[in-house]
């Protein structure tokens, strides 16, 4: 009998857990993963035991934001991502409310473990969520991208304080977090040309939507532009630095040459993913065979100056 309910109970909480799970799990290589790069690559000091405190932190919050744009509109939801926890029936939309506002002292708390930086970057974190999905922040095409780009970058912030061995975030480190943030803002639109048609039917105002011919040829020279001021910030190597203006504009060029949806999602892809990334730290070397964003190309080019410029 007690066995049972014991068999019973571990069902029940193994279901809440992965509950949990399905609020992050499309997140897990679109954001964890290239943000969790970011921060062990722009952290003064790096240390592999102390290294795990950076994907936690960023999970911790990257869930509070999760849940608090899903419990939106869950109708939407049900059309087009049928298998998040809410559409699933997993859970409701009062209870998840309920562990969203939850979520905001329970990443206060965890990043006052990690000092001033990280409660900082968590608050204005906290904020900025409020302001992205309960103030309808994300329903302009400009405030979509600069309040996103932010948010980034506060896990970004908190993600290295969190994983740098002294929970300290140097002038290297911050300067590495406003050029991401930046490039971000000015490319983040890349992954709404595929979406431009539904928007307009919605009534979604996005910078396509607003300015379909300007938005394309900013990617055609922001994304080239971009990688050749990151190569120079982050003082790559010439061949290295070739390599990724070419890629740059190769990218940039797709969305003014080719402007169908279906060319629009394999522009995306190309702007997104990358298929083999090599990250260098002080003496740890990780080959990543796995799908990573061209924006996290850009990630690696601190952990290369450190590695060959750094003190």
């Amino acid at each position: 009998m007690f066995s049972q309910a014991l068999t019973v109970r571990a069902d029940s909480i193994a279901r809440h857990v992965e509950t949990v799970f399905l609020f992050t799990k499309n997140d897990i290589r679109t954001t964890l993963i290239p943000v969790t790069i970011f921060a062990l690559s722009a952290a003064s000091k790096y240390d592999p035991i102390h290294a795990w405190n950076a994907p936690l932190w960023i999970w911790f919050h990257l869930l509070q934001f999760n849940i608090a744009n899903q419990i939106q509109d869950p109708e939407e939801d049900r059309k087009n991502k049928p298998s998040r926890p809410i559409p699933a029936g997993r859970i409701s939309v009062d209870s998840a409310a309920d562990i969203r506002w939850v979520m905001i002292p329970v990443c206060l708390m965890l990043s006052l473990w990690y000092g001033t930086q990280a409660l900082l970057a968590s608050t204005v974190f906290a904020v900025l969520t409020i302001w992205y999905n309960e103030l309808h922040g994300d329903k302009m095409g400009l405030s979509k991208n600069v309040l996103t780009a932010i948010l980034y970058g506060c896990l970004e912030v908190g993600g290295t304080v969190a994983g740098s061995r002294n929970s300290y975030i140097d002038k290297a480190g911050a300067l590495a977090v406003a050029l991401s943030s930046t490039v971000f803002a000015t490319t983040l639109h890349a992954q709404d040309f595929k979406d431009e048609e539904g928007d307009r039917l919605t009534g979604r105002r996005t910078l396509p939507t607003m300015f379909p011919k300007a938005a394309r040829f900013s990617m055609m020279l922001g994304i080239p532009l971009w990688s050749f001021v990151l190569s120079r910030i982050w003082k790559l190597d010439a061949l290295s630095t070739t390599a990724f203006v070419a890629y740059g504009a190769y990218v940039g060029s797709r969305f003014v040459m080719h402007d169908t949806v279906g060319a629009d999602k394999q522009s995306c892809k190309f702007y997104s993913v990358s298929r083999i990334t090599t990250w260098e730290h002080a003496t740890m070397k990780l080959i990543m065979d796995s799908y990573q964003m061209w924006y996290s190309l850009g990630h690696l080019l601190p952990g290369y100056w450190r590695f060959f410029y750094g003190v």
